[in-house]
């Protein structure tokens, strides 16, 4: 987490550099001379936006104490290897309730009884999802 502290003061200063450097660049512009108040106001909010994000990390980083593999360095690979989560292999009703999904999309792009069709399967197939490990071969 340290790294990710160090790295966005780091993207800060590039940040706040680039605005000073872009308000003199617009001010000595001989075809428009003044201020370019649109980029300036860009990357002076991507300054303060990275300053923001710097601060946070900083303050979680300080409360929690401990330290990640990436910032140890006698950590191996292995150590930043944890665990994601459970996923169901074998499973089609992902597949299933994206395809669903990304008709109701499609019905709001192109028309909305298509999202109507749609809805239907989408049911059925969250139904499944869910309730997938309490009925059939892998029920608990």
């Amino acid at each position: 987490m340290r790294a990710n502290v160090v790295l966005f003061w780091v993207l800060t200063g590039f940040f706040a550099l680039s605005a000073a450097v872009y308000t003199f660049w617009t001010l000595i512009d001989e075809h428009e001379p003044g201020v370019e108040w649109v980029g300036l106001v860009a990357i002076s909010l991507s300054a303060v936006l990275s300053a923001f994000i710097a601060f946070y990390l900083g303050r979680v980083h300080r409360e929690q104490g401990g330290e990640l593999p990436e910032d140890r360095l006698d950590a191996n690979i292995d150590d930043g290897d944890a665990e994601l989560g459970f996923f169901s292999p074998w499973s089609w009703w992902p597949i299933m309730l994206a395809g669903s999904a990304a008709l109701v999309f499609l019905g709001l792009a192109v028309g909305v009884w298509i999202s109507f069709l749609a809805i239907g399967p989408a049911l059925v197939s969250l139904v499944g999802w869910v309730y997938e490990y309490y009925r059939g071969n892998f029920a608990r």
